[in-house]
C-alpha cells in the first residue's frame, strides 16, 4: 500500500492528517516529535482517568 492510496487519519496529539500505513513508522502520529510529545505525557502522568466513584474535582483527603 502506498501513501497515496493510505488511509489518512487525524494525528492523536496536533490533528494533521497522517497516512495510517507501514511506511509511517509514527503511526498513528503524523511526526516523531507528536509521538515523543504523547509518550512524555503518558510517563509524566498528565494523562489520568477519574477514580470510579469520585466525584470530579474532589481528591482523597490529605492525612497530615
Amino acid at each position: 500500500m502506498t501513501q497515496a492510496a493510505a488511509k489518512l487519519v487525524p494525528c492523536p496529539r496536533c490533528g494533521k492528517l497522517a497516512p495510517f500505513a507501514a511506511e509511517n513508522p509514527w503511526r498513528p502520529f503524523c511526526s516523531e516529535r507528536c509521538k515523543l510529545i504523547d509518550l512524555g505525557n503518558w510517563a509524566s502522568e498528565s494523562y489520568r482517568l477519574p477514580e470510579p466513584g469520585a466525584p470530579v474535582g474532589e481528591g482523597k483527603p490529605d492525612e497530615s
